[in-house]
């Protein structure tokens, strides 16, 4: 495919349509190489047009793209060359991307890599249930390349070491143990199995112990001010963080109309 595409470029589930470049999001300004962000991403697209496209943003920022056609070949690359980001669309052949989704979480090797979903369905339970499985941000079709790859770097931004305040290197509460230097959280002495999101969410809540902290506030935390994610992601989120610590169902106060607390221990 050849090398010039327009910067206001925008594609459809499979067509291409021009439309007059967007002032940069708020949060995501324009990174030169020199900053230092670079590394593998795992483009999951069947379309090749859209892949070919996706692909040639990339290197120009500087990253190395992995292509994959298809759900079962996304799988096996991600085990083989355990890539920085994995960006994903929904709608594939022989596996969906809920299907890689599951796939990528499961496997501990990998399980950890930020997975950005990338679709044109519009409906909001195939968004909340990507970000269910563990999805660390959903961007719909159409879309602006530059606007992909800007989210990639802010994505990708956040999870390098030190790129956030400084925080605590151990949190507990009761009999809860969370070492954030070494991203383990161990219940009862017991390890527990938390995807990045849920890790932390729970984060947040031990810093904010007796305080309420609005969904909003959680968002911006967790994901960034820069996240097409709803506010309902969070109660979600929730949902599965007393799923997998049981007497989280109790510790963790639902605020009404609010947000969320963590009763004082």
């Amino acid at each position: 495919m050849s090398g010039k595409f327009p910067g206001g470029l925008t594609l459809t589930e499979s067509r291409w349509c021009f439309v007059p470049p967007k002032p940069p999001i708020m949060g995501l300004a324009s990174e030169t190489m020199e900053s230092g962000l670079s590394g593998t991403i795992l483009v999951v697209e069947d379309e090749k047009e859209i892949r070919d496209l996706l692909a040639h943003y990339l290197r120009k920022e500087g990253f190395t793209p992995i292509l994959a056609p298809d759900g079962e070949t996304a799988i096996l690359k991600a085990r083989k060359e355990k890539p920085d980001l994995v960006l994903l669309d929904i709608l594939l052949p022989k596996a969906d991307g809920l299907e890689v989704l599951r796939a990528i979480r499961s496997d501990e090797s990998i399980g950890r890599t930020p997975v950005v979903m990338l679709t044109a369905k519009g409906d909001e339970t195939d968004r909340i249930v990507g970000l269910e499985l563990g999805a660390d941000d959903y961007i719909p079709k159409p879309f602006s390349p530059r606007e992909v790859v800007a989210r990639i770097k802010a994505i990708l931004r956040r999870s390098r070491p030190g790129a956030r305040e400084p925080e605590q290197a151990a949190l507990a509460y009761r009999e809860l143990r969370m070492d954030v230097g070494r991203h383990e959280v161990r219940y009862q002495g017991k390890p527990v199995t938390l995807t990045s999101k849920e890790f932390r969410i729970l984060q947040a809540l031990l810093s904010s112990s007796g305080r309420v902290l609005s969904r909003e506030a959680i968002l911006s935390k967790v994901w960034g001010e820069d996240t097409h994610v709803i506010a309902r992601t969070v109660d979600v989120h929730i949902v599965k963080l007393r799923q997998k610590i049981p007497f989280l169902v109790k510790a963790i106060e639902t605020v009404k109309d609010v947000g969320y607390k963590l009763r004082e221990g």
